[in-house]
């Protein structure tokens, strides 16, 4: 699946629910589904900087794709890396740099964020589209 394809499902999923406490339910139960991280992949150099609680994030190269893990201390930041994860893992890197991601605003994710929180999303995507810059040809 693309990028593009990936986020309409997310934009789908979240049109289901009417009310906000709903959709962080739900972005917490996607937390519990969030690829872990390996513990000796728990390093500070996978620590993302800017963010509220603690998240680690690896990237792993295979066949010209991108894979990710992630852990947080936190379930609901959990739950937003597991669905950057979810859009980016498998994807090149070439389409995760030029990727707007755009159902973040469409689901109204970033308006309904603590700026704390908000601030350690864009730390979140920007650290995925680092690795994607390091890894493209």
């Amino acid at each position: 699946m693309t990028i593009q394809e990936i986020e309409e499902q997310i934009i789908d999923e979240f049109s289901a629910f009417d009310d906000w406490m709903d959709k962080y339910a739900y972005i917490i139960d996607l937390g519990r589904e969030c690829p872990i991280i390996d513990e000796k992949d728990k390093t500070e150099s996978n620590l993302i900087q800017g963010c509220q609680s603690r998240v680690w994030l690896s990237c792993e190269a295979r066949d010209g794709r991108l894979y990710f893990r992630a852990d947080s201390d936190a379930v609901i930041t959990k739950g937003i890396i597991s669905l950057l994860i979810r859009t980016f893992d498998g994807q090149t890197p070439a389409d995760i740099v030029k990727a707007d991601v755009r159902f973040i605003e469409e689901i109204g994710l970033k308006e309904h964020l603590s700026p704390t929180r908000s601030n350690g999303l864009t730390a979140m995507l920007k650290q995925i589209k680092m690795y994607a810059l390091a890894h493209t040809v």
